[in-house]
């Protein structure tokens, strides 16, 4: 019912994760993120929440990434339903796809990332969110919005979509999460519109001031105080 990608920037060290799906509220549902720990995508016919929020805590405590994925659905005796993608931070990926999810679903892990999906209309829609993110000279943001576009173009959700989401977390900046819940025609296109708002201007100015990771004590100047 979902497409989805999660990736590490090895300029930066940040992670990331997109994914989209023709039902409401994909953000909520299947990203998950935390820096320490990795990324995660939990989707699928009946996905778990739990499953997401697991695998970050066995990465956190220095499971790789398949290590975690084959504990935390290994069991699940409802897993054949559900769909895991995990990132560590290390880079390493892997994914998990349960039998009886509605196809076509597929998943590629590739070095600093994975992608999957069910109830896809091409197996070309996963190829075309890794491929274009690999090929992508765009910063980070930017490669993980076109791979999300150009897994639609290949074929999107067999059912059209209705919401997409952008989760970003970055040792030096404040976590990015944009969600779009819901929109007719073009939730992609509402998303790039949103991170373009997000990233620039005064609430882009704001937004680099306030604490993060490597900063966790960091204040806004006088100027952007709210």
């Amino acid at each position: 019912m979902t497409f989805s990608l999660l990736a590490k920037d090895s300029d930066s060290g940040a992670l990331g994760g997109v994914a989209a799906t023709g039902s409401l509220c994909v953000g909520g549902w299947v990203l998950r993120g935390r820096l320490g720990a990795g990324m995660s995508a939990s989707q699928g016919a009946a996905p778990s929440t739990f499953w997401g929020e697991d695998v970050l805590d066995m990465m956190a405590d220095g499971l790789d990434a398949g290590t975690a994925v084959t504990r935390v659905t290994g069991p699940d005796t409802g897993r054949d339903w559900r769909q895991l993608s995990a990132l560590d931070t290390s880079g390493r990926a892997s994914a998990f796809t349960g039998v009886s999810n509605t196809p076509l679903m597929h998943s590629r892990a590739f070095e600093g990332g994975v992608a999957a999906g069910n109830m896809l209309a091409s197996m070309d829609v996963v190829e075309a969110l890794a491929d274009t993110y690999l090929a992508g000279q765009d910063g980070f943001a930017r490669r993980l919005l076109s791979a999300l576009r150009a897994a639609q173009m290949a074929g999107s959700d067999m059912r059209g979509l209705y919401s997409a989401a952008l989760l970003i977390l970055h040792p030096d900046q404040a976590p990015l999460t944009l969600r779009v819940d819901f929109h007719e025609s073009d939730p992609i296109g509402a998303l790039e519109a949103l991170y373009e708002r997000a990233t620039t201007g005064e609430y882009g100015d704001w937004a680099r001031q306030v604490p993060c990771r490597s900063d966790p004590m960091r204040v806004l100047d006088e100027a952007h105080q709210d």
